[in-house]
Order: C-alpha cells, then sequence, then structure tokens
C-alpha cells in the first residue's frame, strides 16, 4: 500500500511539473501560418543580425493582427534532407487570411521592410491554411 502510494505521489508530482506552464503557453491558430525565411547579406557580422532582430521585435511587438510569433534562427543539421541556408526564420499566425493581409498592410509591418530590406538578399514566403 505504502509502496503503491509514493508511487502516486511521484507520478502526480512528475506530471504537474512537466510541460508548459499557463505563463508560457502561447496560441497557435491554425486558421492561417505564414512561414518566412531571411538569408541576410552579411550573416556573420553581428551589429547588422542585431538590428535585424531589433527591428523584426519592435515590429512584431506591434502589430495587431500576428498571433504566434516565432523567431528562429537554423539549427545545426543532422540530416541531408534539412535546409539550414537560411539566416532567420520567422513563423507567425493568424486568425484568418483576411486577418494575414491586414498584417501586410499595416505600419509595423511597412516600416520593418523599410529598416530591414537593404540587410538581406533573399526572402521566401510559405503561407499555408490548417486542414
Amino acid at each position: 500500500m505504502r509502496k503503491s502510494y509514493i508511487t502516486f505521489l511521484f507520478l502526480i508530482f512528475a506530471v504537474s511539473s512537466y510541460g508548459q506552464k499557463a505563463g508560457t503557453i502561447k496560441d497557435f491558430d491554425t486558421n492561417f501560418a505564414h512561414t518566412v525565411y531571411f538569408w541576410l547579406e552579411n550573416p556573420d557580422n553581428q551589429e547588422e543580425c542585431m538590428a535585424f532582430e531589433n527591428s523584426l521585435r519592435k515590429f512584431l511587438d506591434n502589430s495587431a493582427y500576428a498571433k504566434t510569433k516565432f523567431i528562429g534562427t537554423p539549427p545545426r543539421a543532422s540530416r541531408d534532407v534539412v535546409d539550414g541556408s537560411f539566416t532567420y526564420s520567422l513563423i507567425v499566425t493568424f486568425e484568418s487570411a483576411e486577418a494575414q493581409q491586414k498584417y501586410q498592410d499595416e505600419a509595423p509591418h511597412k516600416l520593418f521592410i523599410e529598416e530591414s530590406s537593404d540587410l538581406w538578399t533573399k526572402v521566401i514566403v510559405y503561407d499555408s491554411t490548417g486542414i
């Protein structure tokens, strides 16, 4: 009986302490995902990278339409099918394609492009809707 009780307490502790906490959960809206890959002209230039990151964060913090806001960099490729040639990735979700279009036209997005477009040589966008 005591062993079962200890096992039960351990399981409750393990389950309650594992995973996301309420304050760290980010909603991922599956209605519309906007994935962008950026290749910076000088990816080893820390000053330019910081300028790009600051401009991107400022834009996302001020966007009225972006929900999930993920900024990433390529991990060390572990398989041949992984393309790690980009400098930054951005995944933003929206409640609809219409909201994504409003995001394209809003002032913070246009300011980001104005501030940062000289820093990149290539941008590829993949948009998708959930199934």
